[in-house]
This record gives C-alpha cells, sequence and structure tokens, in this order.
C-alpha cells in the first residue's frame, strides 16, 4: 500500500479566508499579509517506511498475523508505513496492507541457493524486513548450519539492495506435526544457534534484531495443525513483532539510500563469527568465519579475536596470526583466500590454550575489509 496525502482541506481554507476579509474590513480591521510562498510551504512529507514480511506460508498463507500487527501500528501512532511484497493480500476478515513476501512451501535454504531474494527486493524496496523463515527447512532436517548460511546470504542480498537495511529476524514458532516427531527438538537446536549468528551479523549500519516467537507459543493452543497459527497464534506473534518493530520506527530508518556506489555506501564490510571446534582441559579449537556483507568484492581482510577467561590464541591455520601482549590475537588473510565477493566466506582456524577455569570455549570476534585500490 503506498500512503497518500490529500490536500482537499488546504483548498478550502482560501475561501473561508476571503469570507473572512469580507467581513472584518468595513469595521475598520484589516488582516495579517498573506505568508509569502517560502514560509507557507510545508517541508516534504518523509516517505512512508517500507517493510518487508519474509517468510513461507507461516508468514503468507494467508498469516493473519501481519493483519493484527498492521492495525496495532496504525493505531498506535505509526500511520506512515507500507508493508511490501511481490504477493497479494490473502484476506484475514481485518482491513490492513496485506503485501507480504510470505511463499508457502519455501525453504529458506532453496531461496538463497536460487537467489530468488535479490528480485523481490528489487521490486519493493524495503527499509525493514521481518522475516520468519526456515520451518520447511528445520522440517526437512536440514543442519542449521546450513540455514544459517543462508540466513547470511540473504542479509548480504538486503544490505546489497539498501545498506541501511534494518532487519529483524524470529526465533520460529514451536512445530509440533503429527508426521514429524522430530521436527519439535529440531526448532530448539535452530533457535539456540540464531542469538550468535545474529551478533555476529549485525553491524552499526544494518543492525540484526532476534525476536523470540518461541517462548510462550503453544502448538497444542496457537496452531491448527500443530504448525501454522490459529487466531490465538496469530494475536501472539503479532505481540511478539510489535515491540521490536515499534523500537527500529521510533529510532528512525534511514531512506532513499541510492544505488550501489553512491556516497555514504560503505565501500567494504565484513562480519566475523566464531564455534568452538573442540574442547579439552587446558584448551580448545575454534574457527571463525569471515563473510563479505558489502556489495562489492573486497581483496582482502583481517580479524580480531578476543578469547574469553584469559585464554590464549598459540597457533592458527588459513590466515596470519600475531598476539598482542593483552592476549588480543589479529588473523590476516592468507594469500589464497584474502580476495572475497560479495557475500562469500572464508573460514580460519586455531588452537587456544585456556585456564581450568575458564569455563566453555568463547570468544569475541570483530573484521576488517581491506578497501580495494582506486
Amino acid at each position: 500500500m503506498h500512503s497518500t496525502r490529500r490536500a482537499s482541506s488546504h483548498l478550502r481554507l482560501i475561501p473561508v479566508l476571503g469570507l473572512l476579509a469580507a467581513l472584518l474590513l468595513p469595521l475598520g480591521m484589516t488582516l495579517a499579509p498573506r505568508a509569502t510562498a517560502a514560509t507557507a510551504t510545508a517541508a516534504p512529507a518523509a516517505d512512508p517506511v517500507r517493510i518487508m514480511p519474509l517468510g513461507d506460508s507461516i508468514t503468507g498463507s494467508p498469516g493473519c498475523w501481519r493483519a493484527v500487527l498492521w492495525n496495532r501500528l496504525v493505531n498506535s501512532g505509526y500511520p506512515d508505513i507500507d508493508f511490501v511484497g511481490t504477493l497479494p493480500p490473502q484476506g484475514c476478515g481485518q482491513a490492513h496492507d496485506g503485501d507480504n513476501e510470505g511463499h508457502g512451501g519455501e525453504l529458506v535454504t532453496n531461496v538463497a541457493d536460487q537467489n530468488l531474494l535479490p528480485g523481490r527486493l528489487a521490486a519493493t524496496r524495503p527499509d525493514i524486513v521481518v522475516m520468519h523463515f526456515g520451518t520447511n527447512d528445520v522440517w526437512s532436517s536440514i543442519a542449521p548450519d546450513r540455514i544459517l548460511a543462508a540466513y547470511t546470504k540473504l542479509v548480504t542480498q538486503m544490505r546489497a539492495s539498501n545498506p541501511d537495511m534494518r532487519i529483524l529476524v524470529a526465533q520460529l514458532i514451536p512445530m509440533n506435526p503429527s508426521s514429524c516427531a522430530a521436527c519439535a527438538q529440531r526448532v530448539v537446536d535452530f533457535n539456540a544457534r540464531i542469538p550468535d549468528w545474529a551478533r555476529g551479523t549485525g553491524t552499526d549500519r544494518s543492525p540484526v534484531t532476534v525476536v523470540d516467537q518461541w517462548t510462550g507459543f503453544s502448538t497444542a493452543t496457537d496452531t491448527y495443525d500443530g504448525v501454522h497459527p490459529n487466531a490465538s497464534g496469530d494475536a501472539k506473534i503479532a505481540a511478539r513483532w510489535f515491540p521490536a518493530l515499534a523500537a527500529v520506527l521510533d529510532a528512525g530508518v534511514p531512506q532513499d539510500p541510492g544505488g550501489p556506489g553512491d556516497p555514504g555506501e560503505d565501500p567494504a564490510a565484513c562480519t566475523a563469527r566464531f564455534r568452538a571446534v573442540s574442547s579439552w582441559q587446558g584448551g580448545y579449537q575454534g574457527e571463525v568465519t569471515v563473510t563479505n556483507t558489502s556489495a562489492a568484492a573486497v581483496p582482502g581482510w583481517s580479524a580480531t579475536v578476543v578469547p574469553a577467561g584469559g585464554a590464549r590464541l598459540t597457533q592458527a591455520w588459513n590466515g596470519t596470526l600475531t598476539t598482542a601482549a593483552d592476549g588480543t590475537a589479529t588473523v590476516t588473510n592468507a594469500a589464497w583466500n584474502g580476495a572475497l565477493a560479495p557475500g562469500a566466506s572464508a573460514t580460519f582456524g586455531f588452537v587456544a590454550t585456556a585456564p581450568a577455569t575458564a569455563g566453555a570455549p568463547a570468544a569475541t570476534v570483530t573484521c576488517t575489509a581491506k578497501t580495494p585500490a582506486a
């Protein structure tokens, strides 16, 4: 839905002023001079904020939580919003902006592998993406690592479309279909991975916010088939999206980012994600995956690793290791894995020593992408 603003009330004001002048002038009273065009013209109103609901049948078939969310936003003072998507409304029994990108039966891994999202982004140009995606992948027993890799690729494509994209990602609602006894636990296992993924993927310019749609949602009372929400489920989903989305709208969303290469776009950007591979008394093996999140190829990268609990990196492979006195480690790409196309990743491994009291392996990781030579 595209917001329109009517000027009819402003136009009706002119004859009223003329009548008022005719009544007052015979009494010896005068009206103040009309404001000049420069002072009377209001600043142009901002375009509506474009919000894409992205996912599968839980979002789009019919996905009536979108209707509940839309009306709550409008009734709470957010009128200048536009839900966008290449799919039309599908009913739901209440007036709302029903455009969406919830394709029934889709797997997020297929959308990533087949590069389906860029065309949909180009057609709708969202400022915010609200994503509940992966239920079909979990049902199909696809590994969490592969689903999260698809998430990362989609986020990269979102930022190529809009470097300032705001991204809200759901921890999936529970699933307990009669034909999949293992699905309930698979959702739990996958949801547990999402917060760490988001921390490694979000940036100051394009933050990723995790919204917990799992807690308090019951497949027995909030779905009609163990998977798809009923009216009670729609209300719960909308209630979880609302505060997160309202916070983004309150903070303000940059608009009209321009095309690739326009001033202000990050020429080189990346994210880094840590994973513990194995651990033992006194140490562990870890790995870090660096992903190019910019819209252009980068010629190289470096990653900073700050291990928790007093651990220190002692060796690394697939990169060159340097360690500061405080234990902060920097790993620079090897000659063969520095160049990364948009969305491409490189992984390096390392071994760290750790005190017996260090606890589970953990590290804070960041990365810097080299800027291509002019």
